[in-house]
């Protein structure tokens, strides 16, 4: 674990808001990716509390989804809003969650996280291609608690 007290150095940051621009490009969807130490609670709750503070319910198709992070509580969450979510169902979020969870145990966590917003971005693109007149409705920066 770096002694920065996050999982993620500046330049895994930038290489993580560098892959949600790269999905995005392709997709009226949304990607976050929010990051704290821990949580008390179980963490699809405090990823769902984190979705509704970042407003993430507020995009047009419904289309965002939010990768979060407890990294001391080691508990990682997926949420997809209600537009993708009724076109992936919980198998493929469930399988995005084991990819992270997979990247984690090895202490890779840029690449696990990357690896994920790829594969959400490519689902994206699938359901909820770019249109000409789409607007990036969220900040791509990542969050943290």
């Amino acid at each position: 674990m770096p002694h920065n007290e996050c999982i993620l150095s500046e330049v895994d940051e930038q290489i993580v808001v560098d892959a949600i621009r790269r999905a995005e490009k392709n997709t009226s969807g949304e990607i976050r990716v929010h990051i704290e130490k821990k949580t008390e609670i179980p963490p699809m709750e405090r990823a769902l509390e984190v979705f509704y503070f970042l407003n993430m319910q507020e995009t047009e198709q419904k289309n965002g989804v939010l990768i979060y992070v407890a990294y001391e509580s080691k508990k990682v969450a997926i949420i997809g809003d209600k537009g993708i979510h009724a076109v992936t169902g919980n198998d493929f979020w469930d399988a995005e969650k084991e990819l992270l969870i997979h990247h984690f145990k090895q202490e890779k966590y840029c690449d696990g996280i990357v690896k994920a917003i790829e594969q959400i971005g490519g689902k994206l693109k699938q359901y909820f291609p770019f249109r000409s007149d789409d607007t990036n409705e969220l900040t791509d920066e990542i969050s943290k608690g």
